[in-house]
Order: C-alpha cells, then sequence, then structure tokens
C-alpha cells in the first residue's frame, strides 16, 4: 500500500468532468456517461469481491467486462485498483497512465498514480502527477492531501540529507523529528483506508493512494 489516499470508481463515474473547482471532477466539454443498470450491476459485485479480498476473481470478472467493452473508464479504473491491491503495480501504473492519455480531464487516475509512484519511493513524479490532478479539479481534496504528504515525505528527504552533511544542524533535526511524530500520528489516526469512490480514498502514512 501507500501512504497516500486511493480512489475507487463507482458505478455513474464520469468519462469526462467539466472545469469548475470541485474536488475530483473536471474538464472542458462536459461528456459524462453514466453507467447503464447492467454495468453498475458488474461494477457493484466486482467492486464487492474487491472488498472481500477476493482480487483474482474481481480480476477475472473484471477482465470478462473488458473483453466486451474494452473502453469502459468505469471498469478499467476498478481494474487498476484491483491490480493495486494484489502489489502489481507496473500493471496498474500502465493502466491509470492510459486513462490519464484517454480521459486527461478525469482527476482520479492521477491521483491513484501518485499513490503507486510514492509506494516505490518516486516522490517527485507522484507529486507531478498530483499536481496535475489538482490542476484537472481544484477542488480534489483527496489530492491536496496526498500531496501536502509527499511534500512531506520530501521535506523528511531533505532535512536527512542536511544531516548527513552536517550532524550538528539542531534546527534540522527538530524539523525532522517534527515530521516523523506528524507522520506517526496520522499513521496511528487511521489514515490507512481501502479504495472508495472517484473521489474517495485509501491511506497515508509511512506503509505504501
Amino acid at each position: 500500500m501507500s501512504f497516500l489516499s486511493r480512489c475507487m470508481p463507482k458505478p455513474g463515474f464520469p468519462l469526462v468532468r467539466r472545469a469548475l473547482g470541485r474536488p475530483h471532477l473536471l474538464a472542458a466539454a462536459m461528456a459524462v456517461l453514466l453507467a447503464a443498470p447492467a454495468i453498475a450491476d458488474d461494477m457493484t459485485d466486482i467492486g464487492k469481491l474487491l472488498k472481500a479480498g477476493q482480487t483474482a476473481e474481481a480480476l477475472t470478472r473484471a477482465d470478462g467486462f473488458l473483453a466486451k467493452h474494452p473502453r469502459d473508464a468505469q471498469m478499467r479504473f476498478l481494474k487498476g485498483v484491483i491490480l493495486t491491491e494484489q502489489n502489481k503495480s507496473a500493471e496498474a501504473i500502465v493502466i491509470f497512465t492510459k486513462l490519464t492519455e484517454d480521459y486527461p480531464d478525469l482527476p482520479e487516475p492521477y491521483n491513484n498514480l501518485a499513490v503507486l509512484y510514492a509506494s516505490g519511493g518516486q516522490y517527485d513524479k507522484a507529486r507531478v502527477a498530483l499536481d496535475t490532478a489538482i490542476r484537472t479539479n481544484p477542488t480534489y481534496a483527496t489530492a491536496y492531501e496526498n500531496l501536502g504528504d509527499v511534500h512531506a515525505k520530501l521535506a523528511s528527504q531533505a532535512y536527512d540529507k542536511a544531516l548527513q552533511l552536517d550532524s550538528a544542524n539542531s534546527t534540522a533535526k527538530s524539523k525532522l523529528i517534527l515530521l516523523r511524530t506528524l507522520a506517526g500520528n496520522a499513521a496511528s489516526n487511521g489514515k490507512v483506508a481501502v479504495a472508495q469512490t472517484p473521489a474517495v480514498a485509501v491511506a497515508i502514512a509511512p506503509k505504501p493512494v
């Protein structure tokens, strides 16, 4: 997992959003596709399997659906979440990256990419992905929170480096202790959730959206 909050789709997940300034939905030219009842049922069933930890079956169901509807954004997103839960980060990154290319106005794929990048220690790439998510939707609270955590991690690394170069730097030491204390409190306060809807999250604490 990551120390970042992850997002998960729900039936009715918009394919394109309009730029207004709300947390997760945005972009120019509004083209929202609501899932048909049958699709919604598939999403719900697969979501239940995922929540129950039956990721292999959930992935099989998702692949079966995508064989018939290869461009369905909701199911592709959900497949990315399933792969993330299976610790198949490289495959999940491919899916979320492709979603950002096909639907650049959706902020959630950028957020989940950031979670994966951060889990691999690629904090600069995570920051860029979150900046893009926020530009796509300036009111995306999850992305702002995750961005704060990424900046905190980068700051922690910088203070560590400062202390390596000057072990007597008491200011850097105090700041590093403060950051680690805050990170510890965040982790103990349950900052480790699971994926939820296209504006929802999974957690953020030095573990692994």
